[in-house]
């Protein structure tokens, strides 16, 4: 079931944790994101505790969520930071992480990004491009810095499976380097003289369910990093699952574990798990505007849109989709849509809610943790919503992201 421990019912009305939404809704308005804390340091430590045999270091891939609050909370929890630009390196050390336990990740690492990550002492680079390490080596010599340290990220050319937008180990993504330039590159270290190549990164990309193509790809890092002893850490990413619809079934995190156990045994771990810590522990709450009954169907327009939470029109994602207050009601197919200027502003097609919905009821947009709010928008100059997190007693909550107001959308304009 999408609902969980933290994300429920109490009889008729759905809380986080101990928090009526209703009551939190009646201050904060719609649409609103609202993250448990609990849940979201709950699946942390799910995670550690099922890769205990290879004490791995996890950190947090903030690209899925990058809230200070939710940031500080797994920081103070024991996470590093995983981070893919230069903002989320400034916000993960606004949000206490200390440089050494922030990876520095991505495909198109700006000069400006480099400099900031290598004055900031940053622990890690992942590196993508042959011209990448020239730049960080020159950029580390001329502030005097050695030894920086860098993972190679391998592209094993493995296609997982997983939708297409979200694959990024087979030959044709942009991410990663092949096996030949990686041999290349660690018979020629010496180039770098400002460089300590001291691992291998691998992520073939999100929403993993089956093990196979992470073991195979796994095996030819492996391979290519067996003749050099300098090279004792492997990065083997993230793309853990989440549960998206009450009939999705995870794999089990300690069968996934004990598979690379034996192949990982010796080697310093790095994890960079993000949506499978955040993502059920969020939720975006809208409010109906509309009813209306249109070609057959019945279309319900929300306060809520694609500006919001884009995944569901730009990679055909699911979302479920549950009344704030259960309803007595059989249940309707509905078509639950934004207000945005577009035919791809559909929330959710056919999804069955209460036929006794009417405008004014508020309705709860599950799994909506990781890649929500940090992919919204102004489009349609519509201000961003208010971010809430319920705090780690389960007890009490508070505004951590104001919502926007139109003058903020002009802010910055001349």
């Amino acid at each position: 079931m999408v609902l969980n421990a933290s994300i429920h019912y109490v009889e008729k009305q759905l809380y986080v944790d101990q928090q009526p939404i209703s009551q939190i809704i009646a201050q904060a308005g719609t649409p609103t994101y609202i993250y448990s804390l609990p849940r979201a340091l709950a699946n942390y430590q799910a995670i550690k505790e099922a890769f205990a045999a290879l004490s791995p270091h996890i950190h947090y891939s903030a690209k899925a969520n990058a809230n200070l609050a939710v940031l500080r909370a797994l920081i103070n929890a024991g996470a590093g930071i995983d981070a893919v630009s230069g903002g989320e390196i400034y916000r993960a050390l606004k949000a206490g992480a200390a440089s050494e336990d922030i990876v520095f990740a991505g495909v198109g690492k700006s000069i400006e990004d480099i400099r900031f990550a290598i004055e900031n002492g940053v622990g890690w680079f992942n590196v993508e491009n042959v011209a990448e390490l020239d730049h960080i080596n020159t950029i580390a010599a001329s502030l005097g810095k050695q030894g920086v340290k860098v993972a190679l990220r391998l592209n094993p050319d493995v296609q997982a499976s997983t939708h297409h937008h979200i694959a990024t180990g087979h030959g044709k993504a942009k991410f990663g380097l092949g096996a030949p330039v990686i041999r290349d590159l660690l018979q020629n270290q010496a180039n770098y003289p400002q460089l300590s190549f001291a691992g291998i990164h691998i992520h073939i990309g999100s929403q993993l369910h089956d093990t196979q193509a992470t073991q195979m790809a796994m095996q030819t890092a492996l391979d290519l990093i067996g003749p050099y002893a300098t090279i004792r850490t492997v990065n083997i990413g993230g793309g853990l699952p989440a549960a998206y619809h009450p009939d999705e079934t995870l794999p089990d995190l300690t069968s996934f574990a004990q598979m690379l156990t034996p192949l990982l045994k010796g080697y310093t771990i790095f994890m960079e798990p993000g949506r499978s810590i955040i993502a059920d522990a969020g939720i975006l709450i809208c409010k109906v505007l509309y009813i209306k009954e249109q070609s057959g169907q019945r279309i319900a327009i929300i306060d809520a849109s694609m500006t919001d939470l884009i995944r569901p029109a730009l990679y055909q994602a699911y979302h479920h989709i549950v009344p704030i207050e259960k309803q007595d009601s059989p249940m309707v197919p509905t078509q639950v849509v934004g207000p945005v200027c577009e035919t791809t502003d559909i929330l959710a097609e056919n999804i069955d809610l209460p036929a006794t919905l009417q405008p004014g009821d508020e309705l709860a947009i599950l799994t909506a943790g990781a890649y929500g709010m940090v992919m919204a928008s102004n489009y349609n100059a519509r201000p961003r919503p208010a971010e809430i997190v319920v705090k780690e007693d389960g007890e009490n909550w508070q505004i951590t992201r104001q919502r926007e107001s139109w003058e903020d959308l002009l802010h910055g304009e001349i």
